[in-house]
């Protein structure tokens, strides 16, 4: 089932090259919202006055500004040492854990994960979802249908665990995104939620590598002071795990351009509850019940 055939997913302002063939859709099709007509022009590109930095997960810290878009080269694991020029950036709430499943582990990950049938998704991208049915504009979490993570992720679960800053991660949501260049993949620079969804993002990396584009939100109380705007890029090499909390979380939107995937790449993303779903919490019951169900990891895709 690993070979998608289907039509886009895509809605309102996204496209990929299967629409956009297709439909001869163009970028501007109809007249936007300010908001959307924002989206548009930050979408899946990093403004030209602006200076790019790029990660570093060795020293934990973001060099530049940089003067290139290289997509060519994907990110690698081999360099043991760092050799940056530029100014330094400090760049709080990134992890990045190269080689944290085998080659091995990853082409059974991968056969599994493609056993499962996907389903389209947004920008010529195609999923699979594990979790709760959420309803984020009305703030309704359900129950029903949701059958817990899927079995072959609880080894790689426990394996973050073993990390001090994951040792009491426990997610409750895995959503599989099936990445191509052939349509035009890419996700547009966004923020997760943070009502349902808590303090880290986890994602494992599996086949290619690729690069994620951080762009400040400029929102009330979190406006750039800076003079020229930044942008910061994280190289995610393949087998790869990518952890955002804190500022990176919070204070920044995060995105993959359509250039940037160079070949097929899956990410298995993981999210935990916050703390109104825990113990203490005004839905702690229900909270509850979806961790209950999620640590059986008895699941099946959702439709």
């Amino acid at each position: 089932m690993g070979e998608y055939e289907g039509t886009c997913g895509c809605k309102g302002i996204r496209t990929c090259l299967i629409c956009e063939q297709q439909q001869h859709k163009t970028l501007i099709p109809r007249n936007f919202t300010s908001a959307e007509q924002v989206q548009l022009q930050n979408r899946g590109q990093v403004e030209e006055s602006w200076e790019s930095y790029c990660y570093c997960w060795r020293c934990n810290t973001a060099w530049g500004p940089r003067h290139t878009d290289d997509f060519a080269n994907p990110p690698i694991t081999e360099l043991t040492a760092c050799d940056h020029t530029g100014r330094a950036l400090e760049f709080p709430g990134v992890t990045v854990v190269p080689e944290f499943v085998s080659k091995e582990e990853e082409a059974e990950l991968v056969r599994t994960i493609d056993a499962s049938p996907w389903k389209p998704s947004q920008s010529g991208r195609v999923k699979q979802d594990y979790g709760p049915k959420v309803n984020f504009k009305r703030r309704k979490l359900k129950t029903a249908g949701f059958t817990g993570l899927p079995s072959f992720i609880k080894p790689f679960v426990e394996r973050m665990n073993e990390h001090e800053s994951l040792s009491d991660f426990i997610p409750v949501e895995q959503c599989n995104l099936d990445y191509r260049p052939e349509r035009g993949s890419a996700i547009d620079p966004h923020l997760d939620d943070s009502w349902l969804w808590g303090e880290r993002l986890v994602t494992i990396n599996l086949i290619s590598g690729t690069y994620l584009d951080m762009t400040p939100i400029q929102s009330p109380g979190n406006e750039d002071t800076r003079t020229t705007p930044v942008s910061v890029r994280i190289p995610l090499p393949p087998r790869s795990l990518l952890v955002l909390s804190g500022p990176a979380r919070h204070q920044w939107n995060h995105g993959i351009r359509r250039e940037a995937i160079v070949s097929r790449r899956i990410a298995v993303t993981l999210r935990e509850l916050t703390g109104e779903f825990l113990v203490g919490g005004a839905q702690e019951d229900i909270g509850r019940e979806v961790l209950s169900v999620a640590k059986m990891f008895t699941g099946t895709v959702v439709p």
